[in-house]
């Protein structure tokens, strides 16, 4: 079948990102002898330079590795809510939801320990070197992609009156970041190359306590003291008031990321891991658990609408059930018997419901504003969340931000493959650290107010996170590595991109890994988004323009809201895999957006 590019085959080395200059600083990782989680690092701290409206080193990453020969383990990345980050203290701000930017929405920072971690337990290469292509980009300049630029003009006013350290970065001279023009981050630069001499004094020849030199600065010394001075400064937020944050040096200096092992799902012969119930990425398991036996045929409107009713379902549980403050019940909510029950509720129309299930016969209890957006009460805005599918932010003047990640996935010739989706921290989220060059992140705006939630902000909890990237194994070997940006939309557009993988045709004997790329995605709102304001569309369907006209009639006459959006706006996935009989390797990237690549030999 035509495909906007080859699926790439070969047997040295293969990475793939939303960004090409990532892709590639990890490739020549791979040629100068490093391995798949060497590369990784790199393309992750190049996204920091090269997306920074997408991510940055304050924000967060979770991460799936498979080591050669060991076993498959998530890498938490994210930060939990600083000690004194509670449901009540913000409750007596006036506040019924925690700001979408500013530091009082500022989790422990976690991106940056993950990445090291990392590197300390699963990677080669010296810390100088695999920081060294970051570097390069942000002292020697980058030609930025479109949406930078767009993404500074959005907060234009407030970066000029308020965050006056972000226009220092990304408003030199008045001017924006401009495609086909060198854009530069000097500030960036230079906190990683005084990190990189402190920790190799500190850490002498030793690669290993280097890095742990590192991980000591960034959670002591002056990386730490930076952040924590920027948390305590009078911000403008989202609510249109200056705020200071909860984030002090005790809360730096006291979390690192940590491994645990992944959330699991057996389907037709393959074993998917996901991230635990902190994050929404067994909702992509609870999506294959709803599935029958027999799937209607792939791309029919009786296919796209048990996909898209499944998952109003997985998400429903996912808002009941979900959240690191209290414990997820996830044997039950993937148990055949729990599916069998949900899957019945299930018609052959579309549901404008929020639905949660009971799992053990416990009742769900859903937020007040859950509830409020779910009815459909006045005052509640929608968000015009159908132009949110792109996968890049959709951002408002105060700086509002909705489903911006970047995502990296890369497997080498020894077979170790690594999923990475960083995120947060990104230009519009926080001020600019002037002494760093990036600013905090607000993973906390995904936490709930009310109290005796599972996502209730609660000190030492991490927030639900929408960042979930995938794995996935035949016989207990790990083939694939895939995820995409989006937000909530991650896990729909994730299981929609894997079924194509595995359903249809193969190609060079392989995974035809760029036609499931390509395929024509789409995604719904019928749960309460995830990003502040946190609005929900019940009933709505975006689909992609392309999409066959007679689907899309099916789906309406179903009772769907189908919106049909612009052509190639559904998804930003990125993908490797892994042969285990022929050590072939395949890559593909995502051509939505005009930035991510594959490269491999």
């Amino acid at each position: 079948m035509f495909t906007t590019r080859p699926t790439l085959q070969g047997t040295f080395g293969m990475a793939s990102s939303t960004h090409w200059l990532a892709s590639q600083s990890a490739m020549a990782v791979l040629e100068g002898g490093g391995n798949a989680f060497d590369g990784a690092v790199a393309a992750g701290f190049v996204l920091h330079v090269v997306e920074p409206h997408l991510n940055g080193p304050a924000g967060e990453v979770p991460i799936i590795l498979a080591p050669k020969d060991g076993d498959v383990r998530v890498l938490c990345g994210q930060g939990p809510a600083p000690a004194g980050a509670s449901a009540a203290h913000y409750r007596s701000l006036g506040l019924e939801l925690v700001p979408g930017t500013g530091p009082l929405a500022a989790a422990v920072p976690g991106a940056f320990d993950a990445w090291m971690l990392l590197l300390r337990d699963h990677g080669t290469r010296p810390l100088a070197e695999v920081l060294g292509y970051a570097i390069g980009y942000a002292e020697d300049g980058h030609a930025p992609v479109e949406r930078v630029g767009q993404t500074v003009e959005t907060v234009r006013e407030l970066f000029e009156n308020e965050w006056k350290t972000s226009a220092e970065v990304y408003l030199p001279g008045g001017t924006s970041p401009q495609p086909g023009k060198l854009f530069r981050n000097p500030a960036l630069a230079a906190t990683w190359r005084r990190l990189i001499a402190e920790a190799e004094k500190a850490g002498g020849e030793d690669r290993v306590a280097q890095i742990e030199a590192a991980r000591t600065i960034w959670r002591e010394g002056f990386i730490a003291e930076a952040m924590v001075r920027q948390a305590a400064t009078p911000t403008m937020d989202t609510t249109g008031t200056r705020h200071t944050g909860t984030l002090t040096a005790a809360d730096v200096a006291g979390w690192s990321a940590s491994y645990e092992a992944p959330a699991t799902y057996e389907w037709n012969g393959w074993t998917l891991a996901k991230a635990a119930g902190w994050s929404q990425g067994p909702a992509f398991l609870q999506q294959l658990a709803l599935l029958p036996e027999e799937l209607p045929a792939y791309g029919s409107a009786e296919y796209v609408h048990l996909l898209i009713e499944g998952c109003k379902l997985a998400m429903a549980d996912r808002e009941a059930w979900y959240g690191d403050a209290a414990e997820v019940p996830l044997d039950t909510l993937l148990s055949p018997e729990y599916n069998a029950e949900r899957r019945a509720l299930i018609t052959d129309r579309a549901s404008r419901e929020l639905r949660p299930g009971s799992p053990d016969g416990r009742t769900p209890v859903l937020s007040a504003h859950a509830h409020a957006v779910a009815a459909g009460e006045p005052g509640f805005d929608a968000m015009g969340l159908a132009a949110a599918g792109v996968g890049e932010p959709t951002v408002a003047k105060d700086g509002t931000t909705r489903g911006d990640t970047c995502h990296v996935d890369v497997v080498d010739r020894w077979g170790n493959m690594v999923s990475a989706t960083p995120s947060g921290g990104w230009l519009q989220s926080n001020p600019v650290i002037p002494e760093l060059g990036f600013p905090l992140g607000t993973r906390l705006q995904m936490a709930w107010l009310d109290e005796g939630l599972p996502n209730t902000l609660t000190p030492g909890c991490r927030p639900r996170t929408t960042l979930t990237p995938s794995l996935a194994l035949r016989d207990g070997v790990p083939v694939l590595a895939f995820g995409t940006p989006g937000g909530d939309q991650q896990d729909q557009w994730q299981v929609h991109f894997f079924l194509a993988a595995v359903l249809r045709d193969r190609v060079r004997g392989g995974l035809d890994l760029q036609g499931a790329v390509d395929a024509h995605n789409w995604h719904n709102d019928s749960f309460p988004g995830s990003f502040y304001p946190r609005g929900m569309r019940p009933g709505s369907v975006t689909v992609e323009e392309g999409m066959d006209p007679e689907v899309v009639e099916e789906l309406r006459r179903r009772g769907h809201e189908v919106t049909v959006g612009d052509a190639w706006s559904e998804g930003r996935l990125c993908a490797v895999a892994r042969d285990p009989e022929t050590g072939v390797l395949s890559a593909a990237a995502n051509p939505r957006g005009m930035q991510g690549y594959a490269v491999g030999r």
